[in-house]
């Protein structure tokens, strides 16, 4: 019966729902917002779904093209205003990216190393965070994936390639709605694959792609039409304006070495061993896709470094290529693990290697188990739960080999690479290390004292800045308006200050609570 299961057509896409959905719902049973981005792009949304207003309901014109604050204010429009809401269209993005992956390592590997790949990318650190946060990241490079498969099924099924092409330039149409400018850079590391095999597919001169590029900017041009009513052409000029601006200013200590460092520590172990995968295609390309496996992520990761403005996520369009890089070399030490004695030191040492951080990671629980002080001893299941797993790759190595177990196969040493990267990530979403950002905060407006203010006060905000204030605006159920000065608030009215900002508190007042650097007061009658 299992074997009929394992070679039915529904099973990899059923193993792959069941690998990453708890990776998905693991949690502490609290959820709090990432502050600056995600809480930006969630009070956004709050503020078109509290106005009714999905054009400018903040009044100015504005820097970021509407797609993915239409996409979490509909989600609240379905499930109810909250964190799980706004962070719903990632979650669903992710999965179906997952699927894309692996229909597409079908078509241009094969259907072992395309499950593979599925399986890694959603246990890469960086993807399942975004994949858990109410960031259009995510969605965006769905879009770049299903265009690419759509380009795939295109030359496959002449029959259906106006279908596909037309879907391949909406996705990219509909990606600039959701991600402005940055559906670019993807679109432009396309190119390698779309010039030099052109003369097989023939999808750059095909007028149907460009259909359903139109179609696609849809969306686009009818926020622009509705926001040129309001403010002319200060709309197009605030979208070239923040492109240039976040172009030239850069990030303070995000030098161009950044991605060289970054990814690999955020895609561990992955980003290494797709290294290891990049030659294994080099020295036997795959026909026809070659500049899509090898030419994408290597055009996506230059166009990154030289781009001035970096940051970790921006590189997650990369993710999806490392998954199938790693996937590839995972696969080719395999082979050489069970068949062959030649270069068999290659998957040796790497097992070793994963052993001896495994050992590590176990020292270090078992440190903080017995010393370590209350707040960090509740992470140490995290090390030692992980550390233990890590040890699977040694013993499986060290039971074949040493002990003649020939029932340990390549498919045991690819489970002990996956095992303790999903079972670090599902205990880090348990412990809320992924989903709960900001505790000091929810606890702060679960407090008794302060929700029954406000759920039935209008909160006014004073000069309220720095980086958490966009958490302060999400929470806060009631708005009053912003205002300058506390001598504005209505007789015992409440306000957040930002004590920062020396607000004037010459008007006698009491301090209700204290939240990092924000106070709530309420003026005296």
């Amino acid at each position: 019966m299992w074997r009929q299961i394992r070679i039915s057509a529904a099973f990899p896409y059923i193993s792959l729902l069941i690998w990453i959905l708890p990776l998905l719902l693991f949690t502490s049973g609290q959820n709090s917002l990432m502050a600056h981005d995600e809480g930006l792009y969630a009070w956004r949304a709050r503020r078109m779904f509290d106005s009714g207003d999905w054009i400018a309901p903040w009044g100015t014109v504005h820097h970021k093209t509407p797609g993915f604050y239409w996409i979490i204010a509909s989600a609240y429009t379905l499930f109810g205003m909250s964190e799980v809401s706004a962070r719903i269209p990632s979650a669903i993005a992710g999965i179906l990216c997952l699927l894309l992956i692996y229909e597409i390592g079908k078509i241009i590997l094969n259907k072992k190393i395309a499950w593979l790949a599925a399986a890694i990318l959603s246990v890469e650190f960086l993807w399942l965070q975004h994949c858990r946060l109410g960031a259009p990241d995510v969605p965006m490079i769905f879009l770049i994936l299903l265009a690419i498969f759509s380009l795939l099924k295109a030359e496959l099924q002449l029959k259906y390639s106006v279908f596909w092409r037309l879907i391949a330039g909406l996705c990219l149409g509909v990606g600039f709605f959701i991600r402005s400018f940055m559906i670019f850079l993807p679109a432009i590391a396309l190119l390698p694959y779309l010039i030099s095999e052109h003369r097989r597919h023939r999808h750059l001169t095909s007028p149907v792609l460009y259909l359903g590029l139109g179609l696609g900017f849809i969306p686009t041009l009818s926020w622009l039409w509705f926001s040129w009513e309001r403010y002319g052409s200060d709309s197009l000029d605030a979208l070239w304006q923040f492109v240039f601006q976040v172009g030239s200013q850069g990030h303070a200590g995000n030098g161009i070495m950044f991605y060289l460092w970054n990814v690999p520590l955020k895609a561990f172990p992955w980003g290494f061993l797709s290294l290891l995968g990049l030659v294994v295609a080099f020295r036997r390309p795959i026909p026809r896709y070659h500049l899509l496996l090898v030419g994408f992520p290597i055009v996506l990761f230059t166009e990154l470094t030289i781009f001035s403005a970096r940051l970790s996520h921006y590189s997650l369009g990369l993710y999806p290529f490392i998954a199938l890089l790693a996937a590839l070399g995972l696969d080719w030490s395999g082979k050489i693990y069970e068949t062959t004695k030649q270069l068999r030191n290659i998957p040796r040492n790497l097992s070793y290697g994963f052993g001896g951080l495994g050992i590590l990671l176990l020292v270090a629980g078992i440190y903080v188990l017995i010393w370590g002080n209350a707040d960090i001893r509740q992470y140490a299941p995290l090390g030692l739960i992980v550390g233990l797993s890590c040890l699977i790759l040694p013993v499986v190595w060290i039971g074949r080999h040493r002990f003649g177990y020939k029932f340990l196969t390549g498919s045991y040493w690819l489970a002990g690479w996956l095992i303790p990267c999903w079972l670090a990530l599902a205990v880090a979403g348990s412990l809320g290390l992924i989903g709960d950002y900001n505790p000091a905060f929810r606890t702060f407006f679960q407090e008794p004292a302060i929700a029954s203010i406000l759920q039935t006060q209008p909160i006014y905000f004073v000069k309220v800045d720095g980086k958490n204030a966009v958490l302060l605006n999400f929470y806060t159920p009631i708005h009053g308006t912003a205002l300058d000065t506390i001598s504005q608030l209505p007789a015992s009215g409440f306000a957040w200050i930002y004590p920062k900002n020396s607000p004037d508190l010459s008007r006698p007042h009491r301090i209700v609570g204290t939240m990092q650097d924000y106070q709530m007061i309420q003026v005296l009658p």
